[in-house]
């Protein structure tokens, strides 16, 4: 008997990317695993130019979305706007997550909270890496900010490129393929991994596997990581096709073991 899952996605409101490529991996999985389905079921939160001042006030109406999807009982609502998340410190992912979830159970219909900056961070870790080089769309003040939360988590960041994209909408216009040649500027010597997108709305999907080829080294990005974390939550095998080492089903999450055993 086919099994439906209910994905909730909170998503800024000039963001097209989160629609397109979290549905396009799970769809995947279900070519492969035709028992499972999947539906997706989104709120807005509204931001235009990604700035500080944008992100945070766009962060508040999370509260709101979560509530929203809810009343649909999803099975799991991925927080999809890494840099809104890493922009109010280290460690925000958590007390976001913990928000989110009893804002839920106070709808009485508690429901699993992802984020994408946790689910980053985490991704990264269940790789092993310990060093990692990044691109990102944001302006530089934006992508050192990123680079401190990743480091925050005892994580390097060897090397970065920053697109400096201010407009959200550019950036989801934005060729996933350019990166093929966007990664070869990128001083991956000291790496253990590369994080070819740290940005949902920056498409990267179509560019991962081509990329962790051209390099061998694994190559995730912030959307690969949340559907590792999707994955992870619903107690699925992990194993998306062509999306990269950490969505090869290869990977024991070390993290997960260790909160399973608190």
């Amino acid at each position: 008997m086919k099994k439906n899952y209910r994905i909730g996605l909170v998503v800024p409101s000039s963001n097209t990317t989160m629609e397109t490529e979290i549905p396009a991996m799970l769809q995947r999985k279900q070519q492969v695993d035709p028992d499972l389905s999947f539906t997706f079921h989104s709120s807005r939160m509204r931001m235009q130019k990604v700035t500080k001042e944008e992100l945070k006030f766009m962060d508040a109406e999370s509260d709101r979305c979560v509530v929203e999807l809810s009343d649909a009982r999803c099975d799991v609502l991925a927080y999809a706007c890494l840099i809104a998340i890493m922009c109010q410190g280290p460690g925000y992912h958590i007390e976001s997550e913990h928000r989110l979830f009893n804002k839920t159970k106070e709808n009485d219909a508690p429901t699993p909270i992802v984020s994408s900056a946790g689910a980053l961070v985490e991704g990264i870790k269940v790789l092993g890496a310990k060093k990692v080089a990044i691109i990102t769309p944001y302006m530089k003040p934006l992508t050192n900010q990123v680079i401190e939360y990743i480091e925050a988590s005892d994580i390097q960041v060897t090397d970065s490129i920053s697109l400096e994209i201010p407009d959200n909408l550019e950036v989801g216009r934005q060729d996933p393929l350019r990166l093929v040649e966007i990664a070869k500027n990128l001083d991956i010597s000291q790496a253990d991994a590369v994080v070819l997108s740290a940005c949902v709305q920056m498409p990267s999907l179509k560019a991962i596997q081509i990329v962790e080829d051209n390099i061998g080294k694994p190559v995730l990005s912030a959307s690969v990581a949340t559907v590792y974390k999707i994955l992870k939550t619903l107690n699925l095998d992990p194993y998306v096709p062509n999306a990269g080492k950490l969505l090869s089903g290869n990977m024991i999450s070390s993290v997960s073991m260790q909160e399973g055993g608190k």
